[in-house]
Order: C-alpha cells, then sequence, then structure tokens
C-alpha cells in the first residue's frame, strides 16, 4: 500500500458509524478528526449514523449513504475518511457510489505511522503492516487484470497480473517479518543484558504527554510535539531515581483506540522495552473528556501484547489543565491509586519517584554481605544478581559490600549477610525472620 499523499492538502469528509458495542462519546468523532489533522487533511462535513449491525454492501445505510454523497459534493470533498474498518468490498462500493477516495480508520492510522516512522525498524514494522492491509485489496488497488503478453519463458497459459502481484506481496511480506525476526531476537538480547538496571516504561495513549514527562524526569532532550503518534520509536533514557539509585526510563509508542492488530504485531520489537519493564508508568491525559476511555483503551493493547499483569502506576498527567473537578472525582473513583502529576510544570513529580521507589523495592532487599575479599564465587553471584552501591575493605581482607538484591537471590547467600537495611535508613541486625517481615524491611 502506498502512502496517501495526497491527504496533506485535501478537504475531508468524516463519516462514523456507532455500533452497539462501541462507547458513545460526546463528541463521536472528535479523534477521527485528530488523526485527519495529523495527515494535513482539512475537515469540511462530518456525518454520524447509529446502527445495530453495518450494512454488507457500503457499511452505512442506504439514506445516510445519499445524504453523504450530497455532503461530498456540496463541499468539494476529496476524500472521505471512515472512523470504521472497511472490507475491500466495502471501500470500492462506496468509492464507486461518492466519486471520491475512501480511507478507514486502519488506513489513516498507518499512513501517520508511516509518516512519522524514523528509524529503519519502524519503517520496517510500518511497511509490514501496510503490506498485510493491502494483500486482500490487490483487487481494489490495481486493476490492472489483462493477461501477460507472451515472450521468452512466458509461453502457455500466462496468469494474471493481480496474481503475480499477490506473489510478490506475500513474498515481500516474509522477508519483512525475517528481517522484524531477527531485529526482535537482537531488541530481546540488548534489553535483557540491561539486567543489572531496573527498568520502567513509560505508556499510555497518544499524546497523553509521555514524552513531556520523561524530559521533565530525566533532563532529556526527547522531541515534544502535540500531534498524534509523535514518538514512534523507543527512547531509553537514565534517571537518578532518589533512594534508589540510576534506573533506566523507556518512553514508547502511543497507543490509541481499535489500534490495528496488524500494528501491534509488527512493533513487537519496539514494545519489547514494555514486555520485560520492571515497572510501567501509565501516563492518562486527565485534561481529555475521554480519559476513561483511553485508559481503558490502553489496558486492552496492554492484555493484547500479554503485559496486563506487569506492575502498573496509573498517572494522570497534565493535572494542571483540568478545569472540572468532577472529572478527577470520576477518574479517581475508577482508579483511587492514580498519581497527579504535570510533566510541564513538575507538578507530582517527586511523590512519583517516590512511588516508584517503592514499587521497584518491592521484591527487592537493600542488605550488607560481609565476606572475604578471596571469596570470588560470592562476589560474582552479587555482581550478577545484585546492584552494588558501595564496598568498603579493611585491612584483613574483609569486604563489607552494600547492595540491593532479589528476595529470591537473597535467600542463597543469608549467612554472609550481616544486615539488612530499610528504606528510611535504619539498620535492622540479622536476616528477617519470616517472608512477612522481609517484605517490611523493603
Amino acid at each position: 500500500m502506498t502512502r496517501i499523499k495526497g491527504v496533506r492538502s485535501e478537504k475531508a469528509v468524516l463519516v462514523g458509524v456507532l455500533l452497539p458495542n462501541r462507547t458513545f462519546r460526546e463528541d463521536p468523532l472528535e479523534e477521527l478528526a485528530g488523526l485527519a489533522r495529523t495527515v494535513g487533511a482539512r475537515v469540511e462535513e462530518q456525518l454520524v449514523q447509529r446502527r445495530e449491525v453495518p450494512d454488507r454492501t457500503t457499511y452505512l445505510g442506504k439514506g445516510k449513504l445519499e445524504a453523504l454523497k450530497l455532503l461530498v459534493e456540496q463541499s468539494g470533498a476529496d476524500v472521505v475518511l471512515f472512523d470504521n474498518d472497511l472490507s475491500p468490498a466495502q471501500t470500492r462500493n462506496l468509492e464507486k457510489t461518492l466519486r471520491v477516495k475512501v480511507i478507514d480508520r486502519t488506513e489513516l492510522i498507518l499512513d501517520i505511522f508511516a509518516h512519522r516512522a524514523r528509524t529503519s525498524e519502524a519503517r520496517l514494522a510500518v511497511e509490514l503492516a501496510q503490506l498485510e492491509y493491502s494483500l486482500p485489496r490487490l483487487k481494489q488497488m490495481w486493476t490492472h487484470l489483462s493477461r501477460i503478453e507472451g515472450g521468452i519463458g512466458m509461453r502457455g497459459p500466462g496468469e494474471k497480473q493481480l496474481e503475480v502481484d499477490r506473489r510478490l506481496v506475500e513474498k515481500k511480506i516474509r522477508d519483512l517479518r525475517r528481517e522484524l525476526a531477527v531485529i526482535e531476537r537482537r531488541k530481546e538480547r540488548t534489553v535483557s543484558a540491561r539486567g543489572k538496571h531496573r527498568t520502567v516504561s513509560l505508556v499510555g495513549y497518544t499524546n497523553a504527554g509521555k514524552s513531556t514527562l520523561m524530559n521533565r524526569l530525566t533532563g532529556a532532550d526527547v522531541l515534544v510535539q502535540d500531534k498524534l503518534f509523535a514518538t514512534l520509536d523507543t527512547r531509553t533514557r537514565r534517571w537518578q531515581l532518589p533512594g534508589w539509585g540510576p534506573v533506566l526510563l523507556s518512553d514508547t509508542v502511543g497507543f490509541i483506540q481499535n489500534l490495528p492488530h496488524t500494528l501491534i504485531a509488527s512493533f513487537k520489537a519496539t514494545l519489547e522495552e514494555s514486555r520485560q519493564a520492571n515497572l510501567l508508568l501509565h501516563v492518562a491525559d486527565a485534561s481529555s473528556a475521554e480519559v476513561l476511555e483511553q485508559v481503558r483503551a490502553v489496558y486492552g493493547v496492554l492484555e493484547e501484547i500479554g503485559i496486563e499483569e506487569k506492575n502498573t502506576l496509573l498517572l494522570l498527567n497534565k493535572i494542571d489543565r483540568v478545569e472540572h473537578r468532577e472529572r478527577l472525582d470520576a477518574i479517581y473513583s475508577r482508579y483511587p491509586r492514580a498519581l497527579p502529576v504535570s510533566g510541564a510544570t513538575g507538578f507530582g513529580v517527586k511523590r512519583l519517584a517516590q512511588a516508584v521507589s517503592k514499587a521497584l523495592s518491592k521484591h527487592f532487599r537493600e542488605v550488607e554481605v560481609h565476606f572475604h575479599s578471596a571469596d570470588g564465587r560470592l562476589a560474582a553471584y552479587l555482581a550478577e544478581h545484585g546492584e552494588i552501591i558501595s564496598r568498603r575493605y579493611d585491612p584483613e581482607g574483609q569486604v563489607m559490600v552494600h547492595c540491593r538484591l532479589p528476595a529470591r537471590a537473597l535467600e542463597k547467600i543469608s549467612d554472609a549477610v550481616t544486615e539488612v537495611v530499610s528504606r528510611d535508613g535504619r539498620e535492622n541486625k540479622g536476616m528477617p525472620q519470616d517472608r512477612q517481615s522481609a517484605d517490611g524491611a523493603a
């Protein structure tokens, strides 16, 4: 599928069919309008219809189709953007009736991703998703169905050009999957190699302010734009977490309601940071009227990629923009532990750092381990499984290592542990007596 290059300067009519399984918003086409503006289209008219089931041939009912045709003619629109996913036949029938291009939601999102992709990995992922989307639509997209003219190697019954095109697309899809599989394995090795560092990943709805918050926390200079899908490529920066030390903070691609499945699969390597993170920070735009729907959409995508059970903190970002207290009350009634923050002003950042430190410490113990410097096996064990905070040596060759270890790793060296250090700095002699006291010492 080629990019929708012409959409950038074209007039558009937006169409949405509200089905029973979809959430009815105050402005049902607000998000589609944002997607249209992202590609530079000028929204001229909008049309909404409620239906129990879509029409098989044109998705819209006959009367609404006539109304849409009139809107297109009166506005001089060049393209019709649907907030639904259309079948190839429905798109073909609509274009035949309306005599303008018809783009469904998935194709529009794919086009935005194609324009936003910067790294070779992101470009490969988008190209794969585009080809998988276009494969069942070849008959609509390419109409050169005449048989290939004879020639050397082409004598015989021949075959339709459509079949040649389909084979070429299928081969390209296989090649891209192989390339992405190599990138995915390399990404897994890269992320796994960071085992000595705790990793935190920012996830959330597109344009929720993840990049702004990352800049605030890490002092990074990550690109910030008030546009949908401004970030497609994962960025990782060091975050000096008070009371804990350095952690790695990653900013990932934003999600959206009804995110195309082909994109989720194609961006598996990009989402590897989130899959292997020790903690997820789910950034939500508290100022959005659709914040609850957006939070649910993100949790749906996390479930789809298999990380919905990962330890997660919900952050209500852009809290400085919230004008109605009732909206906050509605959010807190559903998510009482959500943390209010503002990446723009820095509000709540200190409390967020404390919450992250507490969450990361949940399964870790800060301890002091006493052993002889000649015990290379124990020294290597601590370096492999823990985070070394400091070392002290005495003249007799003894070493005292202050480190942070997973609780499971700590059990194997309990004889060498002399002190368990609590988060408030007090030290308790000896090992905890049971699991409950160990949790308390964290």
